[in-house]
């Protein structure tokens, strides 16, 4: 039941947007060209080509890689301000009466 219910709402939308399903398919087409070509029997329906392969995982690897970068340069950040603020309380100590030099 619950799978009519789904292709109801989704016909339902279609109609509202006045789209019509040849549409969609001619959509799916551009969207995905080797897709639309015929395949022999049992052939997976949108299997990625070898460069495709290639292009998400190089995707994933830059993505990656960005998160890093981003967690690099926060962390540098960081040490950054605590040696500022180290560097700060040596030059406030030396200030100080009760300090005496090494």
């Amino acid at each position: 039941m619950r799978i009519s219910i789904n292709v109801y709402l989704y016909n339902s939308y279609l109609r509202r947007e006045g789209i019509y399903s040849s549409q969609i398919t001619e959509w799916r087409k551009l969207r995905e060209p080797e897709c639309s070509r015929a395949g022999k029997a049992g052939e997976k329906i949108g299997k990625l080509t070898a460069g495709q392969n290639e292009i998400a995982h190089l995707r994933r690897q830059l993505e990656v890689s960005e998160r890093k970068l981003v967690r690099t340069e926060a962390a540098l950040s960081i040490m950054e301000k605590a040696r500022q603020l180290l560097e700060d309380i040596s030059e406030s100590a030396e200030q100080q009466p009760w300090y005496r030099k090494p």
